[in-house]
């Protein structure tokens, strides 16, 4: 296909490349996974630098203008061809135009559903989609902001057929686990900075994880100091909405809205009567110490308050970092206190004991 599409002029079946790409529709000789059928794209009306397949889930999308889907996009020079995980963009771009307001929004969400994927698989499929494409041309450039997942082939050396198609079998299972999130996302207008992102209400059904969670912003924000302005960034907020779709992820329902002051809380399904108590903070430059003061007072405060008062059980405490604490970690333990933190290269890591201590479905 590569070698005989042309990416210029009309989008015409009389083109081999166009031809080729209009039969992919009607072959039932494709190694596709259970429940998938594919389609290719090579344009509407002129033809697309960055011709595709699209392989879709019955159970979960069929079209590529909304919602999630996998994809063979190649590049524009058609050296390389790239299977990724991708968001539609067609729908998106009605309400956010097709510049750097959309692609801050996929951006945003791919970051969001990136979390919700199991982790030792997602770590293999880390490949950066580059499709190189002139900057007129804008939807190439969302599918790059849209990318969740990925694996990059060289045309020239392409895998044998069998481990195409196990690839693409592993690409369906992460497609499964980024709907398991997607359904729950809801992306309101975007500041000038970058979007907002919201939950579902309390009032929705019961089988959603993430009923009772409400995110705050993750804009940045302005304070008055002695000595001038300054902008800060609520990195609080971001780690906070991050968690709670991996736990949502992971078979938890989380819990925000009326638990004030707590972060959140937590119960799996599993374990509907284990309460998870959730305090995050943010490792500033000078280091953890004081992020780890903070959380110990403030956990235990409301262990207090909120529930030995009251007569309830002890929560599992939680305390959630922006980055590894190091050797608090251990001293976290000795309070009770599991320690989980994100990994720079994405997932999440714990303290020595967390699973030990009831927190291995958190852990990636």
């Amino acid at each position: 296909m590569a070698e005989i599409y042309e990416p210029y002029g009309k989008a015409s079946k009389d083109r081999p490349g166009q031809a080729l790409l209009l039969e992919v529709k009607g072959r039932d000789d494709l190694p596709l996974p259970p429940r998938c059928h594919a389609e290719g794209y090579g344009g509407q009306g002129f033809a697309s630098t960055t011709p595709w397949i699209g392989v879709f889930d019955r159970s979960i999308n069929e079209e590529s203008q909304d919602g999630l889907y996998l994809a063979y996009i190649f590049d524009t020079a058609r050296t390389s061809v790239t299977l990724t995980l991708q968001q539609g963009v067609t729908k998106l771009q009605d309400t956010y135009g097709r510049g750097d307001a959309l692609r801050r929004v996929l951006a945003a969400q791919a970051k969001t559903l990136r979390a919700a994927l199991r982790p030792a698989l997602a770590r293999q499929w880390g490949d950066a989609l580059r499709l190189d494409a002139a900057r007129r041309h804008w939807r190439p450039y969302a599918y790059e902001s849209a990318n969740v997942a990925a694996r990059r082939y060289e045309v020239a050396h392409l895998p044998s057929e069998s481990m195409l198609a196990a690839d693409l079998r592993d690409a369906a299972q992460l497609l499964q686990d980024a709907a398991a999130a997607h359904r729950f996302l809801r992306v309101e207008p975007p500041s000038a900075k970058e979007p907002v992102i919201e939950y579902p209400s309390a009032n929705h059904a019961s089988d959603d994880p993430l009923a009772g969670f409400k995110a705050k912003s993750s804009d940045g924000y302005v304070v008055e100091v002695q000595g001038g302005t300054y902008a800060r960034e609520q990195r609080h907020e971001a780690l906070i909405r991050s968690f709670a779709h991996h736990a949502a992820a992971r078979g938890f329902d989380v819990y925000s809205e009326n638990m004030h002051p707590r972060d959140l809380v937590l119960r799996h399904r599993g374990e509907p009567a284990k309460e998870w108590l959730v305090e995050g903070k943010v490792v500033k430059k000078g280091g953890a110490r004081l992020a780890v003061r903070e959380a110990v007072a403030q956990l235990h405060e409301y262990r207090h308050f909120a529930y030995r008062r009251h007569g309830y059980p002890d929560p599992r405490m939680l305390a959630l970092f922006t980055q590894d604490i190091q050797h608090y970690a251990p001293y976290l333990e000795t309070l009770g206190i599991v320690s989980i933190w994100e990994r720079p290269e994405g997932g999440w890591s714990g303290s020595p004991r967390a699973e030990e201590m009831g927190a291995g479905r958190l852990l990636s």
